[in-house]
Parts: C-alpha cells; structure tokens; sequence
C-alpha cells in the first residue's frame, strides 16, 4: 500500500494535469455537485465530515464525468460510427446520456436478466440495448465482439485512462470547494473513481504549500476484489451486496497499479452498515443514495478510530436505488434500531386472549400494525396459539417496556430478530 514518501507519479498513465484537461472539457455540460458539511454525521462519527452529492448528476451518478471525457476526445470517424459498452447500471445511463446529446449512436450491452426499469431507462437515453447472456461477463464478451464487427468504439466503465481523468474530476472540486480536507474515502468496484481522485490527492499533496491528503477506498465484504489485488489476500468475492455499484469481481489492469501506488489503505464493510448508512443519509441529509453510495460512510461508521478528528470528504457517487429495495432497507432499519418489531406471544385459544394482550399494548401506547395467528403448524397443544404481532414503537427501551410488561403479564413472549 503506497505512503505520502512513495512517488510514482511520472510511471502512471493519467496524471492531475490529465484530470484538469478534463474538467475544463466537461464542466460545462455536468452537474458541479456540491460538496456540503454534515454536523449531524460529524457528531456522530468523531470526524468532521464533508459529502460530495454526486447523486445530483442528472443521470444521478458521477459515472457521467467519465464517459462524457472520453466521448469528447472520439474522432469525427468515431463519433459517426458509435460507441458500445458492457453494463446494466451507472456506466449504461451515464455514457447513453451524453452520447445522445452529442449525437452519437450507442449500444449497450446488458445481461439477459437486467431488471425491466434498467433497460427502459437506457433506452431513454436514446441507447439501443442488446440483452446477451446471463452474466456481466458473457454481456461484456458478446460487447467486444460487436465492437470489431461493427466498428464502434468500446468505452470501458473503469480501465481507460481517459475515464479516469474523468472521474478524478470529482476530486478537482472537492478540494477547490473544501481545501482543508485532509482524507478522501472513496468507493472501489473497478477503481477508476479512486484512481483518478487519488491521483488529484497525491499531487495537491506534494504541491508548493500543499497538506497530506490521505485516500482510503472503501470495498463491500462480499466483493473484496481490489483488497485481494493490493494485499495479497483470496477472499471471495460473490453474493447479493447492497452495494450492486462496486460488486466487480476483477478489478481492472490500469486501475489497480495506481491504486498500488497512490491509495494509503482499503477498509471493508459490511450488509449492515451499508444498510444502516443508506438509512442515515435519507434520514439526516434527506438524500437518497444507492448501496455504493453510502459505501464512505459505512467505513466511517465500520472503523470510527481510523477517521476521529480528521477532516474527510465522502462522495456520494450514486442515488440509482430500486424503490422497493430501499423501502426494505428503511423498515429494517427501524425493526434495528427498535422502532418497529415483531412480537411472538403464546395464548391460549379462548374468547377474550386477544383482547387482554392488546390492553397491555395500549397501556404501553404502542401502535399494533398487523396481527398474525397460528393455530395449525406449531408444537403447541390444540388448545395453544401462537401469535405474531407487529407493532410501531418510539424506540429500543420502549420496546424493552414493552416486552417487560406482557412478560409480568404471564404472557411468554419473544423478539423476531433480524439477521
């Protein structure tokens, strides 16, 4: 893992004045997010920390900044011929949005089982989509295949040094906005949004008058991929994360040697915090981001000793969340923190049981949900009943009243945990 001493610079293939030829080409035709203090999460991180709203792009993810640089720098020839790539999520909106306002012919290739909306909104874009295979990789070896037959150019989510400019863009207004941010903490999937900030952090690091800016990537457990490549490690990298952004199984050649060279340290984190993180974001700042956008705050969260009393900038690289899938996370959030529960009570099956627990409920001015009865496949007697009552609390000891009460009542009750 590199050091603030270590200076590799000169070997790399993108450098910072890379990055500004970049912005400069960009910036008129991107969102300049924000880049905005949370007191809340601050206090309750021990860090000072300030968030980059990349959610706010229009196709709400910084994935723009990226395809939109190497679209510019295409020949006339290539233009007139189009573009091709391999994705069902950022890169697909990202690259189709900006290739059809500029008027160049796209496809994108997906997976066979790319979810309907994603498709439809690629296709709003302006994208002619090919559904191909069943995995990201057989979408992306029919992709290369297209771009020879065809002619396009294939532009790569992550591994194109001028993808990386792109990205590292994000950097150039970060620190432009908030001088004195002294740590980065980035998302990796593929690494080019790391790559390119990290390579913006090394060299404002060593300019004339210049601060050390730590970069820490931040990786879901389930997919450690970049962690495997710098440390040496053979975690698997496989499962359903919330965080489907940085869910890459190989991260990419260019990108994981200027990670080598520039990144001080790579964290892992968890469903739960990545859970807990989307929650927050909505809750306190009111924004919604996807599972990888909330992968910074998950490690602030995960590792609070690492990050006390620095000042460090979070990008909120995507908001592209399913709407039912965040309104799962939301509610798991709250039966976590004990606004909402599951209570199991045994009763025996007779007029008036129900009644008599639902007094001990409103005594205890607790609002009842929904009401589940089991008479049949349980390992009570025939007269025994087991009942599942879901129930809207205020919070953990609230509930701990709760269940004190309906136990001195003679009820034996038990929690439904979450995983």
């Amino acid at each position: 893992m590199a050091t603030q001493a270590a200076v590799a610079a000169p070997t790399l293939p993108v450098s910072i004045d890379d990055v500004r030829v970049a912005h400069d080409r960009i910036r008129d035709s991107i969102v300049r997010t924000p880049t905005l203090i949370s007191k809340t999460l601050s206090k309750m991180t021990g860090a000072t920390v300030y968030l980059k709203f990349e959610n706010l792009q229009f196709t709400a993810a910084y994935k723009e900044r990226g395809a939109l640089n190497t679209l510019l720098q295409l020949s006339a020839e290539a233009r007139a011929k189009g573009v091709i790539a391999a994705s069902a999520g950022n890169h697909a909106q990202g690259l189709a949005y900006h290739a059809n306002r500029l008027g160049i012919p796209t496809t994108i290739v997906m997976p066979t089982n790319t979810p309907t909306v994603k498709v439809m909104q690629t296709e709003g874009h302006g994208a002619n989509v090919v559904l191909h295979g069943e995995t990201f990789d057989a979408a992306y070896a029919h992709a290369r295949i297209l771009e020879g037959e065809c002619g396009f150019t294939f532009v790569h989510p992550f591994d194109d040094p001028r993808v990386i400019a792109g990205q590292g863009t994000v950097a150039i207004e970060m620190l432009e906005d908030v001088p004195q941010l002294d740590t980065l903490v980035i998302p990796i999937g593929g690494g080019g949004l790391i790559s390119g900030m990290s390579t913006v952090a090394r060299a404002l690091s060593e300019a004339p008058g210049g601060h050390p800016i730590e970069v820490v990537g931040v990786q879901a457990e389930l997919f450690p991929s970049m962690y495997n490549r710098i440390n040496g490690t053979d975690m698997a990298c496989a499962g359903d994360t919330l965080a489907e952004g940085i869910a890459v199984k190989e991260p990419g050649a260019i990108t994981a040697k200027i990670v080598a060279e520039l990144v001080d340290d790579i964290v892992l984190v968890s469903e739960r915090s990545l859970e807990e993180s989307v929650s927050l974001l909505l809750q306190i700042e009111k924004t919604v981001v996807e599972g990888a956008g909330a992968a910074g705050l998950a490690a602030l969260l995960s590792h609070p000793e690492r990050f006390a009393g620095k000042t460090v900038g979070i990008v909120l690289c995507g908001g592209n969340i399913d709407t039912r899938l965040l309104a799962n996370v939301l509610l798991r959030d709250l039966a976590r923190s004990g606004r909402l529960a599951r209570l199991r009570i045994r009763l025996q099956d007779k007029p008036g049981a129900l009644f008599h627990v639902a007094r001990i409920f409103d005594q205890e001015r607790v609002n009842i949900i929904e009401i589940y009865h089991q008479r049949v496949f349980t390992t009570l007697p025939a007269k025994g009943l087991i009942t599942d009552i879901e129930c809207e609390l205020r919070d953990r000891a609230h509930l701990d009243r709760l269940v004190g009460a309906l136990r001195a009542g003679g009820y034996e009750t038990s929690t439904v945990e979450l995983a």
